[in-house]
């Protein structure tokens, strides 16, 4: 071999050693080499459509549109189905940490569950980023320095639909609850919007979650007389709730249903002569402009349905916490928080997001009502805005919180 052919060799070898070298160094940056990402949800009971394999794919999709890699390591998302049970829920995400060293867990749909993992990602240490769940202990009394809270929580929801429809006349009310943390939440704050507007609690019924039978409740409700029947409850026990109260003859009887807590999967299973004219709060509607019909239709070629705002915002967040991975060049949590709460959210989903020092990620929410089938233009044409709810006032304001490490 010639002296040109051996230089030659020699420049191709050393360019070839620094390009791996510059990989690794990009690598070694990331722990273990890799980003893995859990999504933890309902895949086989009450909250299965409202999570479940709608926020799996949101968060495949959130890696596949970021390339499948973040400074040169793959990124993976792994799955299980809690149950809805907090102790399968906890032991889920340690056996993640310790054994599959997952960096960020997300949607935990269910309160009960959340709370549960996010005593567990506080004592790892591990970015929790949960979407699904309503409760506002997750960012007050149980707040962590590693949880965010992504899309809504219970305070939003009764402070966008109950303030309404008692400022509309619905002063008298009586809920129908989920005997779960959620539902006494949603129950709470909702009872206490309808008292600072002028309105009355007449009562609440509490129900077991995935109830079978609704009859005795609705009984109940009917008997208080009052115009609004509040209901703090979700998914298949929500629409239970509306079935059966149809074949009672609670709306022919002068009585109107608040929905609490209703995505767009609800009403589509529901349909809109059962849902008509309900109004509810949302944080995410598909077909509000261009941006959310584009990543919706995207969404519906996977999943033949269209996005509510947990598989949105399990999108949305996935692909922030990589972002923020991106600009400060590891996974290390404590630096992913920080440059996750000092950066403006701006993407299909959230318009100035801001993650708070409690953890809670303030966006608008939107207050809309269910069209008539008649209103109903085309497919999944199911909502009307009718407000458009501003950040500071949607959710708790940081002077109320009760998270120990807020300053004040």
């Amino acid at each position: 071999m010639n002296k040109f052919k051996l230089l030659k060799l020699a420049a191709c070898i050393a360019g070839v050693f620094a390009c791996t070298t510059q990989g690794m160094a990009q690598t070694n940056k990331i722990s273990d080499g890799a980003v893995k990402i859990g999504v933890l949800t309902d895949m086989s009971s009450v909250y299965s459509e409202s999570g479940g394999q709608g926020s799996i794919i949101a968060a495949r999709m959130a890696v596949e549109d970021f390339g499948g890699k973040v400074l040169g390591a793959p990124i993976t998302v792994i799955t299980a189905d809690h149950q809805n049970k907090a102790d399968i829920g906890a032991s889920k995400a340690r056996e993640w940490i310790d054994v599959e060293k997952v960096d960020m867990i997300t949607d935990v749909i269910t309160s009960s569950v959340a709370l549960a993992v996010a005593r567990v990602t506080n004592d790892k240490k591990r970015v929790n980023m949960t979407v699904g769940a309503g409760t506002t202990r997750l960012t007050n009394e149980e707040c962590s320095p590693y949880m965010v809270h992504y899309a809504y929580d219970t305070y939003a929801l009764a402070n966008g639909t109950a303030k309404t429809v008692t400022q509309q006349g619905g002063d008298t009310w009586f809920f129908m609850t989920a005997d779960y943390v959620f539902g006494t939440s949603l129950e709470k704050d909702a009872s206490d919007v309808v008292v600072a507007n002028g309105g009355k609690v007449l009562g609440s019924v509490r129900h077991p979650l995935n109830a079978s039978d609704f009859s005795s409740f609705l009984l109940q409700a009917q008997a208080s007389k009052a115009k609004i029947i509040g209901l703090a409850n979700a998914g298949n026990d929500m629409i239970n709730t509306l079935k059966g109260a149809r074949e009672f003859g609670l709306a022919k009887g002068g009585q109107r249903f608040a929905g609490m807590l209703v995505n767009i999967n609800d009403t589509h299973n529901m349909g809109l002569d059962v849902a008509q004219g309900m109004l509810l709060t949302e944080g995410f509607y598909w077909d509000r402009n261009e941006e959310t019909r584009k990543f919706s239709r995207r969404y519906f070629a996977k999943m033949k349905q269209m996005p509510n705002m947990i598989h949105a915002g399990v999108y949305s967040a996935v692909t922030n916490y990589l972002k923020a991975i991106e600009a400060t060049g590891t996974d290390d949590a404590d630096q992913v928080m920080a440059k996750l709460k000092s950066t403006k959210i701006n993407d299909f989903y959230a318009t100035n997001g801001v993650i708070r020092e409690d953890g809670r990620m303030v966006h608008d929410m939107y207050l809309v009502e269910v069209k008539t089938p008649a209103e109903s233009k085309y497919p999944w044409d199911y909502y009307r805005i009718k407000r458009t709810i501003p950040a500071a006032e949607a959710f708790i304001p940081l002077s109320k919180s009760k998270c120990q490490f807020v300053k004040k």
